[in-house]
């Protein structure tokens, strides 16, 4: 085997259409573009979303849903992840630094702590937002909440 003789595998090259080379290519005449009509001419542009005068899709359909500009997006994270953290790395207080040091979140994204799971050490949690149940649960074991 030499450079020279390397050749592509069979049916991975295919000949390219010559459009419009005569009627012995069998794709002279009208060059593929049937009879007539704008499609068949040359400058043919349609509009964006037309359907040959049918109605168009986004005008049958109906509006739907919206977009709430206020809403705030938390990453949760659950007590039980809490309590791993506390265990593998020996924490009593855990917060935002904590949390964005063992990538559970990035420094961009705000944190609720949720209340899945048990929690069995004593902390310190700061975070932006907790619920109800993970709030307890923290106060029950003689940890404390702080919101930032």
């Amino acid at each position: 085997m030499n450079l020279s003789s390397l050749k592509p595998a069979a049916g991975s090259v295919k000949t390219r259409k010559r459009i419009g080379r005569g009627p012995g290519s069998g794709l002279g005449g009208t060059s593929t573009r049937g009879h007539k009509g704008a499609k068949s001419r040359s400058g043919y542009k349609s509009k964006v979303g037309f359907e040959g005068g049918q109605m168009p899709i986004q005008r049958r359909l109906p509006k739907f849903g919206f977009k709430n500009i206020n809403r705030v997006e938390y990453k949760a994270i659950n007590l039980s992840t809490l309590q791993e953290l506390a265990e593998a790395r020996n924490l009593t207080k855990i917060g935002i630094e904590e949390l964005i040091a063992a990538g559970f979140v990035s420094s961009s994204q705000l944190v609720k702590i949720l209340g899945n799971g048990s929690l069995t050490a004593k902390l310190e949690v700061s975070a932006h937002a907790f619920s109800k149940s993970a709030e307890e649960a923290i106060q029950a074991v003689g940890g404390t909440v702080a919101k930032l």
